[in-house]
Formats: structure tokens, sequence, C-alpha cells
């Protein structure tokens, strides 16, 4: 299961719409790891002035890593963490993670990272299992 949903929200969903807030939170509590992974890279992208603030250490531990890949491969909670830090997110490798700046999408910084070129070249054969 990707997220820890409390009995009021979900009724709430149940009922209808649910407010974004409730639901960040519950990606907070749920997947800590990867929510305070973006949380940082947002930070760091808002204090500087680079295009874009990336990881590129891997998680501590497989737990860790699932968090991330849940909340990266779930469009409703990549999205909700994207409007929630102001950021738009790209993702490579099992742990590479890149915050970019809202609109990036169309910037040549932003083409080059998510290009088949960059991934092929940000392989490696630890990456082969995650």
């Amino acid at each position: 299961m990707s997220l820890d949903v409390s009995p009021q929200l979900l009724a709430e969903a149940e009922q209808g719409a649910v407010r974004e807030e409730d639901f960040v939170d519950t990606v907070r509590t749920s997947l800590p790891y990867a929510y305070d992974l973006v949380a940082s890279l947002a930070a760091e992208l808002k204090s500087g002035t680079a295009d874009f603030t990336d990881n590129q250490t891997p998680p501590p531990s497989e737990k860790e890593r699932g968090q991330l890949l849940r909340a990266l491969a779930s469009d409703a909670i990549r999205g909700s963490l994207e409007r929630h830090f102001g950021v738009t997110l790209a993702f490579q490798n099992c742990h590479r993670v890149a915050a970019f700046r809202p609109g990036a999408e169309t910037s040549g910084t932003y083409t080059r990272f998510t290009s088949l070129r960059s991934q092929i070249l940000n392989q490696s054969p630890e990456f082969r299992d995650c």
C-alpha cells in the first residue's frame, strides 16, 4: 500500500472532493523519505539561482527507495508534491530526483535531463535491480 489513509480522509474521499492539503499531509506521514527529499530539493532550488537541483545519493535502504518510487510513480502524489512545493519534478535511476522551476518543461536544461540520451548516460550496473 502506498499511503496510510486515515478513516477521516477515506470518508471525505467517499463523499466527494479531498482537500489537497490533507492529501499532502497523508503523503508526508506515509512516505516521509520521499516527502523530505522533495522538500529539501525545493528549498535548495528556491534559495539559489541554478536551473535545477537534484539528488544523486542512493536512499539508505530499500524501504526509502520504495517510498521514493511509490511517490514518483503516482500521478496524484507526484502532482500534489509539485504543487505543494512549487516545483516540477523529473526522475532517473531509482533515486535521482530533480526539482526544476515551474514551467521548465520547455527549457533546454529540462529537455536534456529528461532525454533518452541522458537516461542512457546515467545508467550503472548497480541500478539494474532497483
